[in-house]
């Protein structure tokens, strides 16, 4: 199948610098990249899932970054079709070219994968809670974003706890963030978990802030409530 996206020079040298010089850019900024791939799916849904897993595979290998994103959002697009072989498949893919926007965006396809097979949970997440690479770990650690009620406490707590007092910063950032966002759902568990635990003060910060928003928010329209009176 052929697909090329096009090149923005004027764009290329601000996304480069944007992502530390990890890669090459053809300069598609992301509405416009969005756009393309909504038009490309119209084509690539009509293939067999072998022959769409095959151009998932060309896609990611090609030099520059925007088709890693293109890949994966494919990938993501059509994750109802695929099997237990199939997410090994895309695994073997994750750490190609690896920095922290390809694994977030990883992380969304085997995170819908589960919403779709939740019997699978298990079977997904030992792929990457304990892994020796931080990016997989860092997979474990943000896997259930979104899920809300239906969370499964136990293991964001033990994929915290395996690496609370790691040093490093994508690790601490998405300690942060999973729990800022769960936070939306459970505001007490995440309060208890931060008293109970010494988290690093970035990763505490970053946990607390929707909760210390709203209750700058509370504060804030409660006044203005009893200045209305």
């Amino acid at each position: 199948m052929d697909f090329e996206l096009p090149i923005y020079p004027e764009n290329q040298a601000a996304m480069k610098k944007y992502m530390q010089s990890q890669f090459e850019f053809n300069g598609v900024k992301a509405p416009d990249r969005h756009l393309i791939e909504r038009e490309l799916w119209q084509s690539v849904k009509q293939l067999p899932p072998a022959e769409i897993m095959q151009f998932i595979e060309t896609l990611y290998a090609r030099p520059t970054r925007e088709y890693q994103y293109v890949a994966i959002e494919m990938a993501l697009r059509s994750v109802r079709w695929w099997e237990p072989a199939d997410m090994e498949h895309l695994l073997t893919l994750v750490l190609e070219k690896v920095w922290w926007d390809s694994i977030d965006a990883w992380r969304k396809v085997f995170g819908e994968y589960i919403r779709l097979h939740p019997e699978q949970f298990d079977w997904v997440a030992q792929h990457f809670i304990g892994a020796e690479n931080f990016w997989l770990r860092r997979i474990a650690i943000t896997l259930q974003l979104s899920f809300y009620e239906k969370t499964n406490v136990a293991f964001l707590e033990e994929a915290i706890l395996a690496d609370i007092d790691t040093d490093e910063f994508f690790i601490q950032k998405a300690i942060g963030w999973a729990l800022r966002n769960y936070s939306k759902e459970n505001p007490e568990w995440v309060m208890t978990f931060v008293e109970e635990h010494e988290l690093t003060i970035f990763a505490q910060r970053e946990a607390l802030k929707k909760i210390k928003q709203n209750k700058m928010f509370h504060r804030k329209h409660t006044k203005s409530s009893t200045h209305d009176n």
